[in-house]
């Protein structure tokens, strides 16, 4: 069942959306060579005090995980793609990093991801994260009053193509706003025209998750997603809502 949200929940999630990348900001400049993973959870950890916002992820239990997720902040690293668990590792160059947050402000909740080039990085990974960055955008633009479910997967997936990248099929987006995860979701790949209508009131979030040469992934024993062959992966990720106003990216 879709939840649509009114015009008051959805300035609350606009504000929560704001809080949610400032922190992700903060996030992303502390995130260099030589940071440790555990900082940046710390660092996310400390900026919801003081936004006095819920990090949404802490404790959540997602239907078939073995255990609530231990941290605010969900950092993975080169070929694992999402919820990747903060570790005592100290990022070095070359390293692809995603970090993915959820939050909570005054209940309305919002979703969000990027991924950060550590230093020196290869031509192919910086490739690989323009194309993921630029899915999203062409995902965003299609996402309007009337338009399909359909046209955002077809749109992710065209620009993946076009970068010669691969889409990570089991992955997708979903609702979000009153809970974590919501109907519908929402895949990466897609037919234009094709799935449920975009309707006033939906708050989507929408997530291309790309590699370099695979669309299968595995699950490792810290419960996070891998590329099935080892390649590197990147992701982004915005909550928008869809208005009578046109459609509103709230992390943006």
């Amino acid at each position: 069942m879709i939840f649509l949200k009114n015009e008051k929940e959805i300035m609350l999630l606009k504000e929560s959306g704001r809080i949610l990348r400032f922190i992700l900001n903060s996030l992303e400049k502390k995130a260099k060579k030589g940071t440790n993973l555990l900082e940046l959870e710390e660092l996310a950890q400390k900026l919801c005090k003081e936004y006095k916002v819920v990090p949404i992820f802490l404790g959540y239990q997602p239907e078939g995980a073995k255990k609530p997720f231990p941290a605010a902040i969900c950092t993975s690293l080169n070929d694992v793609v999402v919820h990747g668990v903060p570790r005592d590792y100290f990022l070095k160059d070359g390293d692809v990093l995603k970090i993915d947050m959820g939050i909570a402000y005054q209940g309305m909740i919002t979703d969000a991801a990027l991924t950060v080039i550590i230093g020196k990085i290869s031509p192919l990974a910086k490739k690989l994260v323009e194309a993921t960055k630029k899915s999203l955008e062409a995902a965003i633009k299609v996402a309007k009053k009337g338009r399909s479910l359909g046209d955002i997967g077809w749109a992710i997936e065209n620009q993946a193509k076009k970068y010669g990248f691969s889409v990570l099929k089991s992955l997708t987006g979903h609702g979000v706003g009153f809970q974590l995860h919501e109907d519908p979701v929402i895949f990466n790949y897609g037919k234009k025209g094709e799935g449920e209508k975009l309707r006033e009131g939906m708050v989507l979030a929408i997530e291309p998750m790309l590699s370099v040469s695979c669309q299968e992934v595995v699950q490792k024993e810290d419960e996070s997603y891998a590329t099935l062959d080892g390649s590197l992966a990147a992701h982004f990720e915005h909550t928008i809502a869809i208005t009578s106003k046109g459609t509103i990216v709230l992390t943006e």
